[in-house]
């Protein structure tokens, strides 16, 4: 973490100075806004934290409860949204807190006796080292506090506004704030009052029945299960051997559980089956009491049992998945005609089983793939026609999970008997595993996601995939750190250049490439920095040499990878990396020893790959993107 670049500090170095529109932030919600989120759930909590990097743009985030969430429903945090705490900053704190999932149990009739269950298998939960980060169980409750901290210590000071509930919106062709905005006050003395609000862009993150979704006319298509379960947060003493373990729980007669512990050492969660639901039968078995779940669970986990001793929380719910079939208000057969500026993110557009765990995770991803981009529209960095790839990115990954997620709910709520294969429940988790943990998204060619054409020149940073971090060894003061830990959620975009084989400093494509960063006309780094704001404010550019950290002579870097920035033009020493000799990062990411770009995008997903050489391609790449502001 860098914090003295501005002067010394001496407290909290989360916390940043306050600046635009965080300087005199008013409590009370103002007539008018860049930004206007509905809703405090995931989605809506990371479109906020990344918007909090940017002071200049006037964001607020409303909420109809009179207060955080205490107790949330969402509880499985997956690899790949851990990778994104770290671009927040609070990976190590949550990873602390959490329960940590290693593995997956398999329980199943007894050979011997097939009214009891007995253990099947062990699962490993990734065999494959996908990522440096583990999967997590917290409270969705928790994750939400974690990136309230991150809005509040921002520059921008951002805080949610509780007691607003969103009741309808318009869209004006003109103006400068063109969304206008209906609220009504849930709490205190303003319950019930109307108020209306203007916005240039409104986001909404307001759940399954999302009244922004209905206000643009975006439209639900529906599969149900006919299947419902029971869930419960419980603490309960048991005789039950794995009751500490994940475990997928089928029983003879008596239906399926899904047990995960939960954080804390004591509470865990169960998924409990309670069967087919009869046409019309939605309503009386969401009546299904909390004792009744508990005598289901005790009949499943026989011949152990299950004494609850305190309910945290429960409910009941049917298997459903749902679908919208755009992500904002540009209708479908407008599209190209005319730009959105409305946007909707997590259950107000796909809904899903709980049971892969994905509704949380794939929600963050939303808002964080949302964020950046107004972000950019706003800051003048990017044409309004960025905002059109956010449902095209987005919907394609939606429908992808619902497809997974039939596919998993379907075999968990099966016999065993009824399967071809017994095994087929193992067999498939282990199968699709890269799939839950997060890491099957792949953006496909559009303005920011370039054709992979030189993919061969780093086979391990797939274009379209989030940028897998492989451990280096940072030059200046030989720390071994993970190249993708220093990824922030600033909105900055990373150019990451794999250096050739002559050593640093000696004449090399890569000493041609730096010359031309920091000195065409056509760099990206000059046509795209604001005048007079520092060389690294939109452009994070770093070197990775392929000689360990003593072959690095730092006094011959090209000052490219050592910039002076801020008011005393201080050298950022944390941009030049060499290979850690035991784990090359040019042998594990297949990256070729001629050198090659790779540029991530500000949500860390691979956007190009081009050899050192194609000054010409990577300034084409960016002029599709960008808005010369020299």
């Amino acid at each position: 973490m860098q914090f003295h670049q501005h002067g010394y500090v001496s407290g909290d170095p989360r916390i940043k100075p306050a600046a635009g529109t965080g300087i005199g932030r008013p409590a009370e919600l103002p007539d008018t806004m860049d930004v206007l989120i509905v809703g405090t759930g995931p989605a809506g909590m990371i479109t906020a934290a990344q918007l909090a990097a940017f002071p200049l743009i006037n964001t607020r985030i409303v909420e109809r409860r009179g207060g955080r969430l205490e107790i949330g429903q969402a509880d499985g945090i997956q690899a790949r949204s851990v990778e994104t705490f770290q671009a927040f900053c609070f990976a190590e704190r949550i990873i602390t807190e959490a329960y940590r999932i290693t593995a997956t149990v398999f329980w199943k009739p007894d050979p011997a006796d097939r009214s009891k269950i007995a253990r099947a298998a062990r699962a490993p939960d990734d065999t494959t080292g996908i990522s440096e980060f583990p999967h997590l169980i917290v409270n969705q409750a928790r994750v939400l506090d974690y990136f309230a901290e991150v809005m509040a210590y921002s520059p921008a000071r951002i805080k949610p506004d509780y007691g607003w509930e969103f009741r309808s919106l318009s869209i004006a062709e003109k103006g400068e704030y063109p969304v206008a905005v209906t609220l009504v006050g849930t709490q205190g003395e303003g319950s019930g009052v109307e108020r209306m609000v203007h916005a240039k862009y409104v986001v909404g993150a307001d759940g399954a029945h999302s009244r922004v979704r209905e206000s643009i006319g975006a439209k639900h298509s529906s599969v149900h299960a006919n299947h419902a379960w029971g869930v419960m947060d419980v603490l309960a003493v048991t005789d039950f051997p794995d009751i500490r373990a994940k475990c997928a729980i089928q029983s003879e007669d008596g239906g399926n559980i899904l047990l995960i512990p939960r954080e804390g050492g004591s509470l865990f969660r169960m998924y409990v089956d309670l069967g087919e639901v009869v046409e019309d039968g939605v309503h009386a078995v969401r009546n299904t009491t909390v004792e009744e779940i508990i005598a289901k669970a005790n009949k499943i986990l026989h011949p152990y049992t299950l004494e609850v001793r305190s309910v945290a929380w429960t409910s009941v719910y049917e298997v459903g998945h749902r679908l919208t079939d755009r992500f904002d208000d540009v209708p479908l057969a407008e599209r190209g005609g005319r730009l959105p500026r409305v946007f909707i993110t997590g259950d107000a557009c796909h809904t899903h089983s709980a049971k892969a765990g994905q509704g949380m995770n794939v929600s963050m991803q939303d808002g964080f793939n949302v964020a950046w981009k107004i972000a950019h529209v706003l800051e003048g960095l990017s044409p309004a026609g960025l905002l059109a790839t956010y449902s095209a990115e987005r919907h394609v990954i939606a429908k992808n999970l619902i497809d997974f997620d039939l596919e998993w709910s379907t075999l968990m709520a099966m016999r065993p008997e009824d399967m071809e294969d017994p095994t087929e429940l193992e067999n498939y988790y282990v199968r699709t595993f890269e799939f839950p943990a997060g890491f099957m998204t792949q953006y496909q060619p559009s303005m920011i996601t370039a054709d992979a054409v030189f993919q061969d020149l780093a086979t391990g940073f797939p274009v379209g995939k989030r940028f897998k971090s492989a451990p280096v060894v940072r030059v200046a003061d030989a720390n071994p750190v993970q190249l993708g830990h220093h990824h922030r959620a600033d909105g900055r975009w990373r150019i990451y250049a794999f250096a050739d084989e002559p050593v640093v400093g000696e004449p090399s494509a890569l000493s041609d490439w730096a010359a031309w960063l920091s000195g065409s006309a056509e760099s990206p780094l000059l046509k795209y920095t604001p005048a007079g704001g520092d060389i690294d404010a939109v452009f994070d550019v770093k070197l990775i040499a392929q000689q360990d950290f003593e072959g690095v002579p730092l006094g011959r870097v090209p000052s490219l990878f050592m910039p002076r920035t801020g008011p005393f033009g201080l050298i950022d020493y944390e941009l030049v990396y060499a290979t850690d000799p035991l784990r090359d990062i040019f042998a594990l990411r297949g990256i070729s020893r001629g050198g090659a770009v790779v540029v991530v995008r500000p949500d860390q997903y691979v956007a190009n790959v081009s050899p050192l050489s194609d000054t010409v391609g990577l300034a084409d790449f960016f002029d599709g993107i960008m808005v010369p502001r020299r």
